[in-house]
């Protein structure tokens, strides 16, 4: 029998490979997405997930991102 998953490959750098691993080893989007970690820059992850986890990664990038306007 085989088995077919519908998913996306993931390109990123190594850092957020490392955070979205993250969030799927704590579940903390619910449930596990990551269907296979191939290399260090790749992942097969669930294709439902995908808008997710733009948004969250949207979301970290803005929460770590200097702002020169707030800084005057």
């Amino acid at each position: 029998m085989v088995n077919v998953t519908k998913g996306v490959i993931v390109e990123c750098d190594p850092a957020v490979k490392q955070f979205l691993l993250h969030l799927d080893e704590k579940m903390i989007l619910g449930k596990k997405f990551v269907i296979d970690d191939l290399d260090e820059t790749h992942l097969f992850v669930s294709a439902e997930i995908v808008p997710i986890l733009q948004e969250k990664v949207w979301e970290i990038m803005d929460n770590n991102s200097f702002n020169v306007s707030q800084a005057n």
